[in-house]
C-alpha cells in the first residue's frame, strides 16, 4: 500500500511553494524532479501484463476543499499504480500544491476571455446555444473554469490521453465539451461530489436551470458517472436525468493509510491534557454548509449541564474571510455566555490527532456529498454525532449504528446526543474498523477500473 501524505480536511490558505510548475498547456512538466514530455495515446502493457495508461485529472484549483484532497489522493493513487497521470489544473496557486504526488505531472492551463471560450463551447455543442450563451455571458457566476476550456481542448489535442477524470458539475460539462472539441477518444468518468438540497446556491433561480440543462446534454456523452454516496446519485439523478443505473456510487477514500500515524503524533494543547473537561471537536470550512452557529447553540445546552470544550477547527476561502467568520462565531458564543469554552484557532495541518483525542466529534452540516471528516473520525476512534443531511453521514454511520444522528438544524438534538455520546462513549475499535470501508485502495481501485473500461 502507498505511503500517502495526509491532506488536511480543513480549509488552508497559502502561497504556491516553489516548485516546477506548468504555465499554459504547451507541453507537460513534472510537478516533482523529472520533467515529462507529453507523448501520443497509449496504452502500455508490461512485462506483467498489468495495463499502463496516461490518465488526466482535470481540477480547478488547489486552494483546499475536499474535493480537491479528493482527487489528489486519487491521481497520486493511480501514479502508484503506475499509470502516467496528468493533473490538469486551472489556477495550480495554493496551500494543496505541496501535496502533489512527486509520481504525478502538473499541467497549468492558461484563461481566455469568456467570449471566446463560450463560442468554443458552441461551436462544439450548437443545440445547447441557449444555455451555453448564459454560461458565457455570467461565466463567473455559472463556472469559474469556463475560460480554460480553449486552453484545455488544446492540451488533450496535443496530449491524447486514454482517459479523463473530472469532478463538480462545471468541470464535468466542461470536460465533455473539451472531449468533443479536441476530437479524443479518451474514456471520460465525471464524478460528483454534492448534492443540491432546497436552498443550495447550485440549484437556484437561473444559474440552477441553467446547470441543469447543461448538465443533462453533457452526461449524454460521458463513459462513467461516479456519486460520492448514493443520496448524491439520487439527487444527480434527478437534476441531470441520467438514469440511475447509469451512476456508480465510490464512496471517498477518506481513510489513507497513515493517518493513524498522524493520529498519533504529539499534541501540546491544554486542553487534552490528563483530567481536563471533554472536548467536543467541530472540523470544517467557516461557510453556512457547516452551521457551526447550530453547534454552538447545542454546546450551550450542554454547557449547562456538563463540564465541556468546544474546539472549531478550519478556515474560510480566504483570510479576511477567516478572521470576519472567527468573529461572527465568537460573537455568537459569547452571547450564549460559553466564549471562555470555545476556540476558533483556524487552520491546522494535522486535525487528526485531535480527532483522537476528542470525546466526541459533531457534524452540524446542512449538507455534505460525502463527508470526509466523520469517515476520518472514525478512523481515529473518535466518537461521532452527525446531522443526518443529505446525503452522506447517514451511510457511513450506517443509519446510526456507528454514531448519532441528529436532525438538521435542531441544536437541542444535537445536545442530547452529544451529552449521550460523552456518557456512553462507543468502542473505539468498532469504528476503526468500520472506517476501513473508506480507505484509499478500494476508491482507487474503483477508479482505475471505471478509467480502463474495466465495469
Amino acid at each position: 500500500m502507498a505511503n500517502f501524505p495526509e491532506i488536511s480536511s480543513s480549509r488552508g490558505s497559502g502561497a504556491m511553494p516553489d516548485r516546477t510548475r506548468m504555465a499554459g498547456a504547451s507541453g507537460v512538466v513534472a510537478a516533482g524532479s523529472a520533467n515529462r514530455p507529453a507523448a501520443a495515446r497509449h496504452l502500455d502493457v508490461p512485462a506483467g501484463g498489468k495495463r499502463v495508461a496516461h490518465i488526466a485529472v482535470f481540477l480547478d484549483h488547489l486552494r483546499g476543499g475536499g474535493m480537491q484532497k479528493i482527487m489528489l489522493i486519487i491521481a497520486r493513487g493511480l501514479a502508484e499504480r503506475g499509470h502516467r497521470v496528468d493533473l490538469v489544473v486551472c489556477d495550480a496557486r495554493g496551500s494543496f500544491h505541496d501535496q502533489i504526488a512527486e509520481a504525478v505531472n502538473l499541467v497549468e492551463l492558461r484563461p481566455v476571455g469568456a467570449v471566446r471560450a463560450g463560442a468554443l463551447a458552441l461551436a462544439t455543442d450548437p443545440g445547447s446555444s441557449g444555455a451555453l450563451l448564459t454560461a458565457a455571458l455570467f461565466s463567473r457566476e455559472i463556472s469559474p473554469t469556463l475560460r480554460y476550456l480553449p486552453d484545455l481542448v488544446g492540451y488533450l489535442d496535443r496530449v491524447n490521453p486514454d482517459a479523463i477524470l473530472s469532478a463538480t458539475p462545471e468541470m464535468n460539462i466542461e470536460a465533455s465539451l473539451a472531449r468533443r472539441g479536441a476530437k479524443v477518444k479518451a474514456r471520460l468518468v465525471v464524478s460528483e461530489h454534492v448534492a443540491v438540497p432546497q436552498g443550495h446556491p447550485m440549484g437556484r433561480g437561473w444559474r440552477g436551470r441553467t446547470l441543469a440543462s447543461l448538465l443533462r446534454r453533457a452526461y449524454r456523452h460521458v463513459d462513467a458517472v461516479i456519486a460520492v454516496s448514493d443520496g448524491v446519485a439520487a439527487d444527480l439523478s434527478a437534476r441531470s436525468g441520467t438514469p440511475r443505473e447509469r451512476i456508480i456510487t465510490v464512496y471517498n477514500p477518506a481513510v489513507t493509510p497513515d493517518l493513524v500515524e498522524k493520529a498519533h503524533e504529539d499534541l501540546d494543547h491544554p486542553w487534552f491534557a490528563e483530567g481536563r473537561p471533554p472536548v467536543v471537536l467541530g472540523v470544517g470550512r467557516l461557510g453556512s454548509a457547516k452551521d457551526f452557529p447550530m453547534l454552538l447553540r447545542a454546546f450551550a445546552k450542554v454547557r449547562r449541564v456538563q463540564e465541556a470544550r468546544l474546539l472549531i477547527l478550519g478556515n474560510a476561502k480566504t483570510p479576511k474571510k477567516t478572521e470576519k467568520r472567527q468573529a461572527q462565531l465568537m460573537a455568537i458564543a459569547a452571547e450564549l455566555g460559553v466564549a471562555d469554552d470555545v476556540s476558533i484557532p483556524g487552520f491546522v495541518p494535522n486535525p487528526f490527532k485531535y480527532m483522537a483525542r476528542a470525546a466526541v466529534f459533531a457534524l452540524s452540516s446542512r449538507y455534505e456529498g460525502f463527508g470526509n471528516v466523520v469517515a476520518e473520525a472514525l478512523a481515529c476512534g473518535c466518537p461521532v454525532v452527525s446531522t443526518d443531511c443529505p446525503s452522506g453521514p447517514a451511510e457511513i454511520l450506517g443509519d446510526g449504528r456507528f454514531g448519532r444522528l441528529v436532525p438538521v438544524g435542531e441544536d437541542a438534538a444535537m445536545a442530547e446526543a452529544i451529552l449521550e455520546t460523552i456518557r456512553r462513549p462507543p468502542d473505539p475499535a468498532v469504528l476503526r474498523d468500520r472506517a476501513q470501508d473508506f480507505a484509499v485502495d478500494r476508491a482507487v481501485d474503483a477508479y482505475e477500473a471505471l478509467l480502463l473500461g474495466h465495469r
